[in-house]
């Protein structure tokens, strides 16, 4: 009788399980499996190439206000990317070469476009060479999107090409703007006895990139 009522019992189970009816309680398996969220925002493959692109652009341009108004919460800025930098360090490249001689353009521009990247690469060693607990990358993201002001400025002196008194105040104001904004990212990400040699590149980099 109690090999018969067992098998009855295994039978009834069998067929629940069958039916989805066992859950956790009972051991079994729950009756769907839920693709993760990670992997279903990284299937792109199959959507239009406007929907990517206006995706991406949207992206860049919330690190942008992060960078242009600073505030405590720098999230956004882990969420490393370089299309923003690239883009950045072109619009400086080419601004700053408007004003040079023809024969000397391509140079500036050239000059421009290595310093900004073997600059950040140099901060960005440094950083990781003190302990900082930042990736390449991304300390190469938050130097690039904090070029933003001093292009703005760049952008208006051309523009404008006002009095040598008022350009180095703007300049100023931009260097000022964007060592702000970066120093308040990545001195967080380094230790505080070895804060200060991690900010002081930092703050020659961009100082460099103002002169």
């Amino acid at each position: 009788a109690a090999s018969d009522e067992g098998g009855a019992m295994m039978d009834r189970e069998m067929k629940q399980m069958q039916g989805g009816e066992i859950g956790p309680d009972h051991g079994g398996l729950s009756g769907s499996i839920e693709q993760p969220d990670e992997v279903q925002r990284l299937e792109t493959l199959d959507e239009p190439v406007s929907t990517t692109i206006l995706r991406d652009l949207n992206r860049v341009w919330v690190k942008m206000k992060h960078v242009l108004l600073p505030t405590n919460s720098d999230q956004k800025l882990t969420d490393w990317d370089l299309w923003g930098p690239l883009f950045l360090c072109l619009i400086l490249s080419i601004s700053m070469s408007w004003d040079a001689q023809s024969d000397q353009a391509a140079l500036v521009f050239a000059i421009v476009f290595v310093l900004v990247w073997c600059g950040a690469g140099v901060v960005t060693m440094n950083a990781v060479l003190l302990g900082g607990t930042i990736s390449f990358l991304q300390s190469i993201c938050v130097l690039g999107y904090c070029l933003a002001p001093l292009n703005i400025a760049s952008l208006i002196l051309r523009i404008m090409n006002s009095y040598k008194m008022l350009n180095v105040v703007v300049v100023a104001l931009a260097f000022a703007w964007s060592t702000k904004a970066s120093v308040g990212f990545m001195a967080q990400l380094i230790p505080p006895e070895r804060k200060m040699l991690g900010v002081y590149p930092v703050f020659l980099f961009y100082l460099t990139i103002g002169w």
